[in-house]
């Protein structure tokens, strides 16, 4: 290239980078540019099946902690299931107890509870004793018939109080056609008696047996009548399978 040509280029150049281009928009260098910083926590996704699960609310049993006391689940759930029907059926007025008295434990053990269902308490847990014709330590057979001397297995709901030849005493009226709606008639109640104490028990190794009815200690047996009288639930239960298959209130 001739040097005549290389000047003026060189000058151009010179020009264009001192000429002010204050048409284009001015950048503020001074300000810094804000990032966002990404956290650790922020980059973790929590997957459903990783959520904290909420915490079950105990069930009554659990709460009562009846496992302990010696009622079994599946008793208590059959009880509960009984009540309800009976409850729908407009036949219990005392709705704020249940009575379960589990016939297949020996009669040595305490076997009669007395559940509040509305504190989700026991009230009394009690000696009872069965009919003598039912069995010895352990009531193994049940009758609808009189005479029979015989417990009847079922749902009843309590009546009134009386003083009869056992003294303070509680009708009850059975509530299932075919294994207790004679009770009645039977005079079937609940009573004291002097063979239902931890002395007969040393003495025989088992209750005295009454004629059918749930004797109780003399010492708790007004206290226990006098919470579960007039229209509240009774169950008698104890595994037998005619009973468990044909209940009218348990099947109906």
């Amino acid at each position: 290239m001739p040097k005549s040509i290389h000047v003026p280029i060189v000058c151009l150049f010179v020009f264009i980078n001192l000429i002010n281009f204050s048409f284009l928009p001015k950048v503020d260098t001074r300000k810094k540019i804000s990032i966002p910083v990404l956290r650790y926590e922020d980059s973790v996704i929590i997957k459903p099946e990783a959520a904290e699960k909420k915490e079950e609310t105990p069930d009554a049993y659990t709460i009562m902690n009846l496992e302990k006391k010696g009622l079994s689940k599946s008793v208590f759930e059959l009880a509960v299931k009984g009540y309800n029907k009976l409850v729908k059926k407009r036949l219990v007025r005392n709705k704020k107890v249940i009575t379960v008295i589990d016939f297949s434990k020996p009669s040595n053990q305490k076997r009669l509870y007395v559940i509040d269902l509305n504190k989700n308490k026991v009230l009394f847990q009690s000696l009872v004793a069965h009919g003598r014709n039912s069995g010895f330590e352990y009531a193994k057979d049940f009758s609808n018939e009189v005479d029979s001397h015989k417990s009847s297995l079922g749902f009843y709901v309590t009546g009134h109080t009386y003083s009869g030849e056992h003294g303070y005493a509680l009708k009850l009226k059975g509530c299932e056609k075919g294994f207790n709606h004679r009770a009645y008639d039977r005079a079937i109640v609940m009573h004291g008696s002097e063979y239902v104490t931890e002395q007969f028990l040393k003495s025989n190794g088992y209750l005295g047996r009454s004629f059918g009815c749930p004797a109780l200690p003399e010492k708790i047996n007004k206290k226990i009548i006098d919470v579960i009288k007039n229209g509240s639930c009774l169950f008698l239960y104890h595994p037998t399978k005619k009973y468990l298959l044909t209940s009218p209130v348990l099947n109906g």
